[in-house]
């Protein structure tokens, strides 16, 4: 079993130092990285003003995407420094102040046309993760395989329970937000390649989505890489925890290339597995894939470890993963950190301090 290579696309949010709320200088932020002599890690811009993206470089080594994220953060970090903003790593905008701002590059207002108000509502921070795959046929059969375990990794990192100024009830609010996007989620089994594609090209051809880089699967096969992207994680605060859905995504999608043939759920069953791990994140039962019925959160991540084992054993990754969950479920993760503290303190002011207190902590220490 060779390890696959993975990489990670993570969003961050760009907001005021002083008041947390949201800040649109992505563009200046931008510019500020592009003008280093040598940028250590990319920056781009996204959907809006008020966002901004970087990734890291492919690796087999958790370690090495340790200190890649940390690298591509502190980047992050430093131009949105120079723009006079600071940059957070949290699912959905906690507070706004005025209008989110689509950014003005051709792709972005062309969806702003054809989508109307559910491009304005879009802003939200996803961690996307890609992991090598051999071929689109092994792709496709991966796709397959892992869908009914994407719910669990979406519970593990869900950190997005704020919606300008207020609580939406769930741990994951992002998700919910990408789920109203017309080619979003897990459907039914593609089952090979000509058919993943024909989707594709029915979305496209019916206006779902403007062309295959806006199939905002759960998980697809990337346009312009070797790789399967998987899309259901919220941005994690904490570099570990990314760093440990990342080595369950490999290890998902490892697992699902070595396996003769996927079970097959249904579409409407998925979505209802989706929805209660974006209700709960870790505070509740989850569906296990194991057994299709409710089970107590640390038993449904043993159920997923258990599942992965030997890819991760494999991958030297078994023990650093087992360890990364045990701390998470101590924690009770993102979502539940954030209401921890404006239970503490009465103010979602210093639910946003606290996340970005975090973000730059992540870097300064990287």
């Amino acid at each position: 079993m060779t390890v696959r290579q993975v990489g990670v696309e993570e969003e961050l949010l760009l907001v005021d130092p002083a008041t947390g709320r949201l800040t649109a200088v992505s563009r200046q932020a931008v510019r500020a990285h592009e003008a280093l002599p040598e940028a250590e890690a990319p920056v781009e811009a996204e959907l809006f003003l008020q966002q901004i993206e970087t990734q890291t470089p492919p690796t087999t080594d958790l370690d090495e995407l340790d200190a890649a994220l940390r690298r591509s953060r502190r980047a992050v970090g430093e131009a949105a420094a120079e723009a006079g903003a600071a940059a957070v790593a949290v699912g959905t905008p906690v507070l706004v102040d005025g209008q989110v701002t689509i950014t003005p590059q051709p792709r972005y207002l062309r969806i702003r046309q054809e989508y109307a108000e559910l491009a304005h509502s879009a802003l939200a921070c996803a961690m996307h993760v890609h992991v090598d795959i051999e071929s689109p046929e092994e792709g496709v059969r991966v796709l397959d395989g892992i869908a009914p375990w994407l719910p669990v990794l979406l519970a593990a990192s869900a950190n997005s329970p704020y919606l300008e100024g207020r609580d939406t009830g769930h741990a994951s609010w992002r998700s919910q937000i990408w789920g109203r996007w017309p080619s979003h989620g897990s459907g039914e089994p593609f089952g090979d390649v000509a058919t993943y594609h024909r989707v594709v090209e029915q979305m496209v051809e019916w206006g779902a989505a403007l062309d295959p880089a806006m199939a905002y699967f759960d998980a697809r096969l990337a346009a312009d890489l070797p790789t399967v992207e998987v899309r259901v994680a919220d941005v994690c605060t904490e570099v570990e925890d990314a760093v440990v859905v990342t080595a369950l995504a490999r290890a998902l999608v490892t697992t699902a290339a070595a396996a003769d043939a996927p079970a097959s759920w249904r579409g409407d069953l998925l979505r209802a597995a989706s929805w209660r791990a974006a209700r709960h994140g870790l505070a509740e039962r989850l569906v296990d894939p194991a057994t299709q019925a409710l089970a107590p959160a640390r038993a449904v991540l043993a159920s997923l470890v258990a599942h992965v084992r030997p890819a991760l054993e494999e991958a030297g990754d078994a023990a650093r993963v087992e360890d990364g969950l045990e701390a998470l479920l101590a924690r009770g993760g993102g979502a539940t950190r954030q209401r921890s503290v404006l239970e503490r303190t009465g103010s979602l002011e210093a639910v946003v301090a606290d996340v970005r207190e975090r973000t730059e902590a992540s870097w300064q220490a990287g």
